[in-house]
């Protein structure tokens, strides 16, 4: 059974590397392990020593202490659906990346949509 800890570690541990634009065998040959153990650690499956997880640390660039962040927090249930931390989110986070991408005039424009079309639901 997946301790609610491994599975939070995984889950920022997936995040980080997503963000930074790493794929899971990057990450991999960085820490000196194969892919497939990366998949088992962000999935929850297989604990992160404290050594491993200093390692993948390094290679995301970030203290240890990141993949703990939010860990004492109870998710909250939105009526929305939407999760407490919205950047844990692959879709939100490809959202957020395609948004900032479009040039800034048009981006205002599509921001007021989005608010008018929030306000209308």
């Amino acid at each position: 059974m997946k301790h609610p800890v491994d599975v939070h570690v995984g889950k920022r541990i997936r995040h980080r590397r997503w963000m930074v634009g790493m794929t899971q065998q990057q990450l991999a040959e960085h820490v000196g392990i194969k892919f497939q153990q990366i998949q088992k650690y962000e999935t929850g499956m297989n604990r992160v020593s404290a050594s491993r997880l200093w390692d993948i640390a390094d290679a995301l660039e970030v203290p240890v202490s990141f993949f703990f962040e939010g860990i004492d927090q109870r998710k909250q249930e939105h009526t929305t659906g939407m999760p407490e931390d919205i950047l844990t989110d692959k879709e939100a986070l490809e959202l957020v990346r395609s948004y900032y991408a479009i040039p800034e005039n048009q981006r205002r424009r599509l921001f007021e949509l989005a608010r008018v079309l929030s306000d209308a639901a």
